[in-house]
């Protein structure tokens, strides 16, 4: 079984900060993002690795990046020429590594929901609402909603889930004119983003996106309306009042779930055919989504 990209001990002296699929490691004024071929699920990082994951979602984000044309923390997603010390093995890992200026990041994840699935079909079903935001009677589950709603979430703590909090909340969290503009620029990037994906085949039902602060500018930063951070589901499968098929990890985590694991203790290896599928995932929607092949 293929086990997650991992960097040479050379590195090892670097500042780093291991996240579930992602290796942070601090040059000072930048850092340099590094996408493994981790995968993670229920806050589990699971045993095994999806092969070129890391390349794939760093390609969909610097597609993103470019296409949206907002102010956004990259430097360089070409490492070939790029600024950087020594003991950094460029070959390996240029396509899956951004060079980025450091931010401080603000503590929401800006959360925008097109469609009514996920913990916020959950919601609904409870209160008719998400978020506080009331929606309209009778939906089903993944309906389209009458319009994108913005739906912010706290930044959990490793091993913690983001919890859901309401605009009021987020207010409290970054003031009043941050908030709004947080909000409005998340809806417009979904916005743009929703529509290009839809003319590519994919519907965009919901992402987050995270944004810092450098210099006094508001950044986009992380990764962006990649499958690990959405979700992507085939726009010619689209039937509202069930699951839907999907392109994201969703198909890892419906395994996960069918096996019988218990989801408190570790979990069990994806078997090949599954590692194979999921794979294949990841490639179609890069490939929708740049028209491209990807030749990993």
């Amino acid at each position: 079984m293929t086990r997650a990209v991992v960097l040479d001990t050379s590195f090892d002296h670097l500042p780093v900060r291991r996240g579930k699929v992602r290796d942070i490691y601090d040059l000072g004024d930048r850092l340099l993002l590094v996408a493994t071929d981790r995968i993670s699920a229920f806050d589990w990082v699971l045993p095994s690795g999806i092969p070129g994951k890391g390349i794939l979602l760093t390609q969909i984000s610097t597609f993103w990046f470019d296409y949206l044309n907002v102010p956004h923390h990259v430097l360089a997603s070409d490492l070939s020429s790029a600024d950087l010390p020594e003991c950094v093995e460029r070959e390996t890992l240029n396509g899956r590594a951004m060079l980025v200026r450091k931010c401080d990041v603000v503590p929401v994840e800006c959360v925008v929901r097109g469609y009514l699935a996920g913990s916020a079909w959950q919601e609904y079903q409870q209160s008719g609402a998400v978020c506080g935001l009331a929606l309209p009677s009778g939906l089903k589950e993944c309906d389209r909603l009458p319009e994108p709603i913005f739906t912010p979430a706290t930044k959990a703590a490793a091993g913690e889930h983001d919890e859901n909090i309401s605009f009021d909340q987020m207010v409290q969290l970054v003031g009043q004119s941050r908030a709004e503009a947080l909000r409005t620029q998340s809806l417009e990037l979904y916005n743009r983003g929703a529509k290009y994906a839809r003319q590519r085949g994919i519907l965009i039902a919901d992402t987050k996106f995270e944004f810092g602060v450098c210099g006094g500018e508001l950044l986009l930063v992380d990764e962006v309306l990649t499958p690990d951070s959405s979700r992507f589901w085939p726009a010619d499968q689209y039937a509202p009042g069930r699951g839907q098929p999907s392109y994201d990890k969703q198909f890892v985590r419906d395994w996960l779930t069918a096996s019988g694991w218990d989801k408190n203790s570790p979990p069990p290896e994806l078997p090949a055919d599954i590692v194979t599928k999921t794979r294949q995932k990841y490639v179609e929607a890069y490939e929708h989504l740049t028209g491209k092949p990807f030749g990993m």
